[in-house]
């Protein structure tokens, strides 16, 4: 969220300080996807530009790109908030195979709603192959509250609160809202597994798809980020996929508690145990890191 994500920039003087690159050879080194979150663009200046600009100072040579969904910044933006989350994986899975750059192999990173998004792509389209997926405070098992949605537009949220207090499994709200499809009641089970269009089925809820859990398998890294002051995601425990127990709305489970890490419906029990999953915690608010921090603990996944 670019709210958020603007502290990156203000969190203190070693984000102005002209530090060197870290000492990686361009040679091998692989693309880098990145997805932003929902608010946010490809290319806001205070966010993703910030991102993508250090991306590339600290590694030299590394191609990275940040997706666009949609012909402008404008249309990026709103589809992040009303389209349909399905055709979005699609058309960057298209994307990402047009690319002769990707033919190698690439690593991506999510902010936020994006990286269950990257997930998703993953799961769905194994070519090309991604290699390590950075998650940074995606929701993996969804969302129950939207509690700042982000703040810089709040006349949308206030707009996708009543959409889903009203009936998130409705049609019409699963189809044209993006936060719906990932909107995960623990009062109404039933409801979210046969009407979520989006989150039940990458988590496996209806039935389990062999090729999803084959695919998500051959990410050599599956990096999990947690904001553990975090605001906005509720419940925060969705950014190590775990959740609230079914049934009720208050206790939490983590997700080596959970029946998709027993059942091992995404082979995450598997990737846990064979050492490809990383549960990182940072201090701060949704997206509040510094340069310090992102350089010291999520650049080393990327070379």
């Amino acid at each position: 969220m670019a709210a958020a994500l603007l502290c990156f920039l203000l969190a203190g003087p070693v984000l102005l300080a002209a530090a060197g690159p870290l000492d990686y050879s361009n040679n091998g080194t692989l693309p880098l996807v990145i997805w932003h979150g929902m608010g946010d663009s490809c290319c806001n200046p205070l966010s993703m530009g910030v991102i993508k600009k250090m991306v590339e100072k600290e590694i030299p040579g590394i191609y990275v790109i940040s997706l666009m969904i949609g012909k402008s910044i404008v249309e990026d933006t709103e589809n992040g908030f009303f389209m349909d989350v399905n055709k979005q994986v699609s058309m960057v899975c298209s994307q990402l195979a047009q690319d002769p750059k990707l033919k190698g192999g690439y690593n991506a990173m999510g902010f936020s709603q994006g990286a269950q998004f990257l997930r998703a792509v993953a799961q769905r389209c194994p070519s090309p192959t991604m290699k390590t997926l950075i998650s940074v405070g995606g929701q993996h098992q969804g969302v129950y509250g939207l509690p700042r949605c982000p703040g810089e537009s709040s006349h949308i949220c206030d707009i996708i609160r009543k959409a889903l207090n009203d009936g998130a499994y409705t049609d019409i709200v699963q189809k044209h809202l993006v936060q719906a499809q990932y909107w995960h009641d623990p009062l109404n089970d039933d409801l979210y597994k046969k009407h979520s269009l989006f989150l039940a089925d990458i988590n496996q809820e209806r039935a389990v798809n062999e090729t999803y859990k084959k695919n998500l398998q051959l990410l050599d890294k599956f990096v999990l980020v947690k904001f553990l002051n975090d605001t906005v995601v509720d419940p925060v425990d969705s950014e190590w996929f775990g959740f609230l127990k079914t049934g009720q709305a208050k206790e939490t489970e983590t997700l080596q508690e959970s029946v998709l890490y027993k059942e091992d419906r995404l082979g995450l029990a598997a990737m846990d145990k064979a050492g490809k999953l990383v549960f990182l915690a940072t201090e701060g608010d949704h997206l509040q890191f510094t340069q310090e921090w992102f350089k010291k603990n999520l650049l080393p996944f990327l070379h």
